[in-house]
């Protein structure tokens, strides 16, 4: 069913093509601008997903307009079959993955979209669970998880993330101030170490010609350190790979690219890719040569990054991903982050609940103890 652009009939309509989708792009990222206003939740970003890692995937965008046709709600999902606990289940996701940092639902009044889209979706007998994933503490998702609790649905969620993230104070020596002298100290000395072995140059790169070379760069630094020997990295994968290197020039023409260097004598040792948005920068992917860990080239370039973000008076550093004790140099408050599942009102969807909250926890309980 293609997606009704304009009508005076309120209600929940289900943009299921790619071309559909494309058409809302306009009215999406208003919506997302009125709401929950962060890069993940843009059209844009959602596109870029959705044509790299679900190319093949049946969308199941639920839309919610008002009496006068205007956009006031969505929810991007995609259909598919999955397993849980072991079990085949008919799915549907966010159109989200570890790639997207964040989740949520888009929505002008939370608590009706979430009741409206649930009681559409309870119509339909063609799923067993629904999962959002990575939603973040206090976000509109939460209402979907509510509703359907109201509702008597089977329902649970596991906290999946913390993500450390840093408010920034006006100036750099008000953010200075916040980090321990000794981590300060160890910074100096660090800098100092590098500095012996050459020149040390900071690079910020936001779009145009070079764009593409940038990119090369932080890919081939990023894949030769840990990444690299797990298979992770950004250059590891077509999928990724195309993520974000169509990302970037998105982000880039649109202003919001931030692609930090840190280089000795001209090489790069330290890579940060960012995005600015709503007075915020998000840190995506960093890199760093392992060869020069004594020199901790990956905090000397976040040192740089945070001054540069405080000088243009930026409100926030988001780490982004899961907590790590690097991130925990700069800063001790954490956005959590979890996946809220949904199963439908069935005998099945009763018992799948039962063996992801339940039985599953028991048993691993049980196993634990018995190993002790």
């Amino acid at each position: 069913m293609e997606a009704r652009q304009r009508t005076r009939t309120p209600g929940v309509f289900e943009v299921t093509d790619r071309a559909a989708f494309m058409a809302l792009e306009s009215e999406w990222n208003a919506l997302v601008a009125a709401t929950a206003d962060e890069p993940f939740h843009r059209h844009e970003f959602l596109r870029v997903w959705v044509d790299n890692f679900a190319p093949e995937a049946r969308l199941r965008v639920l839309t919610l307009r008002d009496g006068e046709g205007r956009l006031v709600a969505a929810l991007p999902l995609v259909a598919g079959r999955a397993l849980l606990s072991g079990v085949p289940v008919r799915r549907l996701s966010s159109t989200a993955n570890p790639h997207s940092c964040r989740f949520d639902l888009l929505a002008r009044e939370p608590e009706s979209a979430a009741e409206t889209f649930l009681a559409h979706l309870r119509r339909d007998g063609s799923w067993d669970v629904l999962l959002l994933t990575d939603v973040p503490e206090g976000g509109a998702g939460w209402c979907l998880d509510e509703a359907a609790r109201a509702a008597g649905l089977p329902r649970g969620s596991w906290e999946s993330l913390r993500s450390p993230y840093v408010p920034l104070p006006a100036s750099w020596e008000a953010c200075q101030a916040t980090l321990s002298s000794r981590f300060k100290a160890n910074c100096r000395r660090r800098r100092r170490k590098l500095e012996e072995r050459g020149r040390v140059e900071v690079e910020r790169v936001e779009g145009g010609l070079e764009l593409e070379a940038r990119l090369e760069e932080g890919f081939a630094l990023e894949a030769s350190g840990w990444k690299g020997r797990r298979g992770t990295a950004m250059a590891q994968d077509g999928r990724t790979r195309g993520f974000y290197s169509e990302l970037a020039h998105e982000a880039g023409y649109a202003g919001r690219l931030a692609l930090y260097f840190l280089r000795l004598d001209g090489r790069a040792v330290a890579f940060q890719y960012g995005l600015c948005h709503g007075g915020r920068y998000f840190l995506l992917k960093p890199g760093y040569d392992e060869s020069l860990g004594e020199c901790s080239p990956g905090q000397l370039l976040m040192e740089e990054v945070l001054r540069d973000c405080v000088a243009r008076g930026l409100r926030e550093f988001d780490f982004l991903g899961p907590d790590m004790v690097w991130k925990r140099d700069w800063t001790e408050r954490v956005r959590r982050h979890s996946w809220l599942y949904v199963f439908n009102d069935t005998a099945f969807g009763r018992a799948l609940c039962a063996a992801k909250f339940r039985w599953g926890p028991s048993v691993r309980e049980v196993v634990a103890r018995w190993t002790r």
